[in-house]
């Protein structure tokens, strides 16, 4: 088991700065997410660790050693691809104890290796087969089950649910984070799938363009993220955000959004002092969004209720998505499968202005 260290690693592809001075630690045992759009240098990173990519600029340990001149094979890693990489022509069984006979593990301990893991995965009636003769989701398993059996130090996964369907996706996911628990080996997992990101990681790199946005837990990502970009590209649905002028009006501060207002708790009134009379994007999450007729009048406050017109209903089983407009202003909120509300309805919503975000509209910062 070993920690994995990134020291103000770049890469260059020509002009192209595809990692910007990434810079960072996975702990020993930890579940690490590297997450982020097409593009965002989050596979490149993995291979820079794996040694599949040369390091343009900085350093990076595998344990206490420099890994940089190490060859991959000697990096003590194994690697699950998207497209599950099998050997067609050779059987399952095979397939797993590949790597074991490169390194001359002898026979019986490949076979009792390959059987435990076989057994671990719920594939050992399937290793007679070929890769032809599993469906999807069993492909999947042995790639995992060929990168188990070696017990590396760390383990290199990119996108590797991505080909499965979304049930087989959600169960499967559920069986590697188990697999995690059971193994304690440091995982470094890859994915654009932001929900795959928050329901498996220990850790989440969220990156863009190349460059580290935040390093943090999944709820802190969550509940506190550090500017507009990962705002928006952590949480389904995607967070509310609404061009406001802070005002300062009868002792407290208000957003104004043309078509509506809301009063910010005073709780928050020195962060937001020095934005006075200027723009501020307003962010708020559907799930912080009510249905103003089904709570207690006394709990709807005026200051945070506003009018609205239903363009959409989503009915979702447990929720119900609303999609909502306030002039000119587009409004996602998921509310109670309850709600009355109706295509073509005036809608009275409720923020939880106390879960508001307000962001900087010049940098993309987070104010609150």
């Amino acid at each position: 088991m070993a920690r994995v260290v990134l020291e103000h690693v770049s890469k260059k592809f020509g002009t192209v700065e595809a990692v910007k001075d990434a810079n960072f630690v996975i702990e020993d045992k930890e579940f690490c997410i590297l997450v982020g759009p097409s593009g965002c240098g989050k596979t490149t990173t993995l291979r820079m660790i794996a040694g599949l990519e040369e390091v343009t600029e900085g350093t990076i340990y595998i344990g206490d050693r420099v890994v940089n001149d190490v060859a991959p094979k000697d990096r003590d890693i194994a690697m699950v691809f998207q497209n599950y990489a099998l050997y067609p022509h050779m059987t399952v069984f095979d397939n797993m104890a590949f790597g074991l006979k490169l390194r001359r593990v002898p026979r019986k301990e490949i076979e009792q290796r390959v059987q435990e893991v076989a057994e671990m995965l719920g594939i050992q009636d399937f290793l007679k087969r070929k890769p032809k003769e599993l469906s999807g989701g069993q492909r999947q398993r042995v790639a995992l089950g060929r990168a188990i059996v070696r017990t590396p130090q760390v383990f290199l996964m990119d996108e590797p649910l991505s080909n499965l369907d979304a049930k087989l996706r959600v169960q499967t996911r559920a069986e590697l984070k188990r697999l995690h628990n059971r193994l304690q080996v440091t995982t470094i997992y890859v994915t654009h799938d932001q929900v795959e990101a928050m329901t498996m990681g220990d850790k989440i790199v969220v990156m863009n363009n190349g460059i580290l946005q935040q390093i943090d837990s999944p709820l802190n990502l969550f509940n506190k993220p550090r500017n507009l970009f990962v705002a928006g590209f952590i949480g389904s649905p995607a967070m509310n955000f609404i061009n406001t002028v802070l005002e300062k009006k009868n002792g407290g501060y208000w957003l104004n959004a043309g078509s509506f207002e809301v009063k910010i708790p005073e709780s928050f009134n020195s962060l937001v002092e020095p934005y006075t009379n200027k723009d501020v994007i307003f962010g708020i999450r559907p799930q912080d969004i009510y249905d103003a007729t089904l709570m207690k009048e006394a709990d709807a406050k005026p200051e945070w209720t506003i009018k609205t017109t239903v363009d959409v209903t989503e009915p979702l089983g447990s929720e119900v998505n609303l999609y909502l407009t306030s002039g000119d202003n587009v409004i996602v909120a998921t509310v109670d499968p309850a709600t009355k509300a109706r295509t073509g309805l005036e809608w009275k919503v409720f923020f939880d202005m106390d879960k508001m975000h307000l962001f900087d509209p010049a940098t993309g910062e987070a104010i609150i």
